[in-house]
């Protein structure tokens, strides 16, 4: 008997040296799934990775590189399989399923005061579901207008500014007056129409979804919904201001003919600045300009870029301390000027770097003040709604295939028969 309960005790107490030896194996090893995807964002986020590493013997980081390109289904696939990264770079309207689906962390309790200070209320909304917060909200572009400088100054048309943008109308008379010739006042990259068309509608009060007592999301499509797409297309099918071919076309489809001289304005991300000091030709002068302002001024939607930990990974106190080192506000200026983004925190967005005149940073970063949660951010269903029921209902609008009245009709009627399943 007595050699027997030594034997037990000798095991139990190998069991408990092999359990208490976990935590002398190594550093907990974190997961960073990052989509930068230019190079100096890759760098700027490689960089970072590499500085926590050498300064954090307890804690390591390994960068995964993402893509934009299907990251949604990537990740669900990830979080069904168990194999989720434990920190993740997506964007806030990207979100609100995950949250629902509890494959996110609700990260309240867990962020430092630093951070949710910093942070502006209206860019955590972004990313708040319920009573819960399942990502930092960090970068964010305004959409805004590039002009050919040149074009602008020669027509004599006023030149908008942050302090006096031009009206919808305006703009529409303006893209009228610049046109002729075979040439274009504007070109509308639209192959994705329904995120840009429903966040410059908040400029003229357009909300779009409603949400009831009930906590129920419905679509209603009002007098400040109308303005955005009615001018839209107005320029393409009645002034002939707006170029009919580049509808279907992305943002960088349409720069070859901006750099030729047949747009006077594209409608583009602000980040899509990069793009333009790279490609354009030696000589070509271009600015950025605000977008047009309506009944809400320059008001804007936007959906952050954001930083998520997974609700399955053990190391979900390390994975914020990670974002908060990340996010300090000298670091959020680096991923910012990476990206030619916005940083969503004040301190960064006040570095000097992001306020001078070259590349027109201080242009975007005086429209920072005017962007709110894009309407969709928290509506179950909204990949849905706008896959099957916005997306070829806009297109078909802007190119004269139907009307507005089909248009709303199609919105409501259809878009709620779809948000109704996922609030039931």
């Amino acid at each position: 008997m007595r050699a027997g309960a030594l034997v037990v005790a000798v095991l139990l107490l190998l069991a408990g040296c092999t359990a208490d030896s976990g935590d002398d194996e190594g550093p907990v090893t974190l997961r960073f799934q990052s989509l930068a995807w230019q190079e100096e964002s890759v760098q700027a986020n490689k960089d970072l990775v590499k500085e926590w590493n050498a300064t954090h013997t307890d804690v390591k980081v390994e960068y995964v590189q993402g893509s934009w390109s299907g990251v949604h289904d990537q990740l669900l696939t990830s979080f069904e399989g168990g194999e989720a990264p434990d920190i993740i770079h997506d964007a806030s309207d990207d979100l609100a399923d995950f949250a629902y689906g509890g494959y996110l962390a609700d990260l309240t309790g867990l962020l430092p005061a630093r951070l949710t200070s910093d942070i502006p209320r209206r860019s955590w909304e972004t990313t708040t579901f319920g009573d819960g917060v399942y990502g930092v909200p960090f970068l964010q572009e305004p959409r805004v207008l590039v002009a050919n400088a040149t074009w602008l100054r020669r027509s004599g048309v006023r030149i908008p500014t942050p302090e006096h943008p031009w009206s919808w109308a305006e703009f529409r008379q303006i893209t009228e007056r610049l046109s002729g010739d075979g040439r274009y006042g504007v070109a509308w990259p639209l192959k994705e129409p329904v995120s840009a068309t429903l966040n410059l509608s908040l400029s003229a009060g357009g909300q779009l979804f409603h949400r009831g007592a009930d906590g129920k999301v419905t679509v209603r499509f009002e007098a400040g919904d109308e303005v955005v797409p009615r001018t839209v297309h107005d320029q393409v099918g009645t002034d002939r201001s707006a170029s009919p071919t580049t509808l279907g076309s992305g943002g960088s489809d349409t720069l070859p003919g901006f750099f030729g001289g047949r747009y006077a304005m594209v409608p583009l991300g602000f980040s899509y600045r990069q793009q333009i000091v790279q490609q354009a030709p030696e000589g070509f002068d271009w600015q950025v300009l605000p977008a047009p302002a309506g009944a809400d001024g320059l008001a804007q939607g936007v959906s952050p870029q954001t930083l998520s930990v997974a609700e399955d990974s053990p190391h979900k106190r390390e994975a914020v301390s990670f974002i908060d080192f990340l996010l300090r506000p000298a670091n959020m200026v680096r991923l910012a000027l990476g990206d030619w983004m916005l940083p969503t925190g004040t301190q960064a967005l006040a570095d000097p770097a992001l306020h001078t005149t070259k590349d027109d940073w201080a242009t975007g970063t005086a429209l920072a003040e005017h962007l709110r949660p894009a309407p969709a951010q928290s509506v179950r269903g909204y990949a849905e709604w706008k896959d099957k029921v916005a997306t070829p209902a806009f297109q078909e609008y802007y190119s004269g295939a139907i009307g507005l009245g089909e248009l709303r009709e199609r919105l409501e009627k259809d878009g709620n028969l779809v948000l109704a399943r996922y609030q039931r």
